[in-house]
């Protein structure tokens, strides 16, 4: 048996997984990942409070043990921390914890390799598909966790600031969506020995990733409580705090009054025709802004704004005028991960006054219009369109602001740490005997730092679905992970929302383990009186619950919006 696997989970791993619909029905990953050491889970987190509890550092008459039990997964912990304690002098929470970071990015490169390996002898294009996936999302796993490694070579524990202890929740909680993501695209397009292989590998890094997670929430966190305030930060002038005024400045511009670095104009009148030229152009791992300005026109491409490629802005006409537009599925043999009309990554995304549309259809199913990973992004005055999976919110902190969002099933979903605030978002008419959701949010760790925060939106039927809404329930969430966290608050909600409010994902999976939040919404669909009685529903009657879903708490936004230039509001409004 394999020392990182807790007792019982490796006869789980061996069985041949079955493929995910989340059309109908609860993915095979889930079971596996979150099927597993649910009496410790609950035993470790109170999973009803979204607050964490902490263990005091001073606390710690058995340091191996009690870091340990702090985990999820106690005996891999031990496992992996054993062959390293004999030259150890001291066996501090902190010197554990970078060990503990040290194993699990060594485990992460294993796994990095060994997709790269069987990528290259792969010849059915579905299972090459999910394996660059999983090249693409290791890679970048191994940069957050060895990122964190090198910040606490640079800081001491107690030197952390709220800030710096907010970030590396965030990577870490990013690493291990990372980690699911590549799990998941193995389980739908591969089989045999090349996914039992990749499956086990990325479930012991996992493993180790949420070992990692647990510890800085549990036990580093317990000595700056005073100081970590919240996964979002705090809003001023309208924006996150980590927006910088420079930023502000920019998405309060007219598109006209825009000073760009370059221009993309489809009929040549630019410096470049297509935006995947300008990006490419851009400089690398760059500190200052790079406004890429697009001009009006419809843009078939599919668009990678790359992990080197950072602080890009991409900068329309309007979102009705500037479109970029694809049509990638997985019924066409895409993973969802790499459907995407466009993909984000690079720290410091932006976008303004243009639209991601992918034009695939309902019956082609999963098919992502914009997927984001970049940390610290902004999306402003944008539109993104499809179907199935229009918004993949796919990790880190994001912020959207006066956005047009429109799908089907599912269509804002993901593991991000996410505020949409003041944003239209229109469900279609979907297709046939098929269910409209709006969020399938995909936390699946209690100590992730994730979720999806609805503020001040504006929720109604899409033209199309108004004369048949009747026929095509149309629901606020449904939980496609086990510890899906959504909220809705101080928004408007049309009729088209079906008075139970939520959708179950498959049978009573999650009900406990999620959190599904209602705070002073208005409009003929906010009454609560028939919704789902679930233990993990909360009609929120506290402001200070309910501000902790706020743009100032959930993602740290006064420490980096107030550069973006874009409007926020931090708190709750009155």
């Amino acid at each position: 048996m394999d020392p990182l696997i807790e007792n019982g989970d490796q006869t789980v791993l061996s069985r041949k997984a079955k493929s995910r619909k989340r059309v109908a029905i609860i993915s095979a990953a889930s079971i596996v990942l979150i099927g597993i050491t649910i009496c410790v889970v609950i035993a470790v987190v109170a999973l009803n409070s979204s607050k964490e509890e902490r263990v005091p550092a001073a606390e710690l008459d058995d340091p191996i043990e009690n870091f340990c039990s702090a985990t999820l997964y106690p005996e891999s912990c031990r496992a992996s921390l054993s062959p390293y304690l004999k030259g150890l002098s001291r066996k501090r929470p902190m010197d554990l914890f970078h060990i503990a970071l040290t194993v699990a990015v060594k485990e992460a490169n294993k796994a990095f390799a060994l997709a790269s390996g069987l990528f290259k002898q792969a010849e059915d294009h579905a299972v090459r598909m999910a394996l660059q996936d999983c090249v693409e999302l290791m890679d970048i796993t191994h940069d957050q966790i060895d990122g964190t490694i090198s910040l606490f070579k640079r800081v001491e524990m107690k030197a952390l600031t709220g800030q710096q202890f907010g970030d590396v929740k965030a990577w870490l909680s990013a690493a291990i969506t990372n980690m699911e993501t590549c799990y998941d695209g193995i389980l739908e397009k591969s089989d045999g020995i090349a996914q039992s292989q990749m499956l086990s590998s990325v479930y012991r890094a996992k493993v180790l990733a949420s070992n990692s997670l647990a510890v800085l929430v549990k036990i580093i966190g317990a000595d700056h409580s005073e100081k970590t305030g919240s996964n979002f930060g705090e809003i001023d002038e309208g924006f996150p705090s980590w927006v910088t005024a420079a930023d502000r400045r920019l998405l309060r511009s007219s598109p006209n009054d825009v000073e760009a670095n370059v221009v993309v104009a489809a009929d040549g009148s630019g410096d470049f025709k297509t935006i995947t030229e300008a990006i490419n152009k851009a400089p690398n791992k760059s500190n200052e802004r790079y406004v890429i300005k697009v001009k009006k026109g419809t843009y078939e491409e599919n668009v990678e704004v790359g992990k080197k490629k950072l602080n890009i802005l991409l900068v329309g006409e309007g979102m009705e005028d500037t479109i970029i537009t694809g049509s990638r599925n997985v019924v066409d043999n895409a993973t969802t991960f790499n459907s995407a009309t466009v993909a984000a990554v690079g720290m410091g995304f932006m976008a303004q006054d243009i639209a991601f549309i992918n034009t695939a259809g309902p019956h082609k199913h999963q098919a992502v219009a914009l997927r984001v990973g970049a940390d610290q992004s902004v999306l402003y005055r944008c539109k993104i369109a499809g179907y199935q999976d229009t918004l993949y919110v796919h990790s880190l902190r994001q912020f959207y602001r006066e956005c047009l969002v429109l799908g089907t099933v599912d269509f804002i979903f993901g593991n991000a740490a996410v505020v949409l605030q003041n944003c239209t978002l229109l469900p279609r008419k979907p297709g046939a005997s098929q269910k409209n959701a709006i969020t399938a949010q995909g936390r699946t760790d209690p100590n992730q730092n994730t979720g999806i925060s609805i503020q001040g939106c504006n929720i109604s039927a899409d033209s199309d679905l108004v004369p048949v809404k009747s026929s095509f329930p149309t629901y606020l969430g449904r939980p496609w992970k086990n510890y899906s966290r959504t909220v809705y608050m101080q928004s408007y909600l049309d009729d088209v929302i079906n008075p139970a409010g939520w959708l179950e994902w498959s049978g009573d999976f999650a009900l406990s383990t999620l959190y599904y939040g209602e705070y002073m919404n208005t409009g003929p669909g906010a009454g609560t009186e028939s919704r789902v009685t679930w233990p993990g529903y909360h009609v929120i009657n506290s402001s200070a619950e309910a501000s902790q879903f706020t743009v100032g708490e959930f993602i740290q936004g006064n420490d980096w919006l107030l550069t973006a230039g874009v409007e926020y509001t931090d708190g709750l409004t009155n």
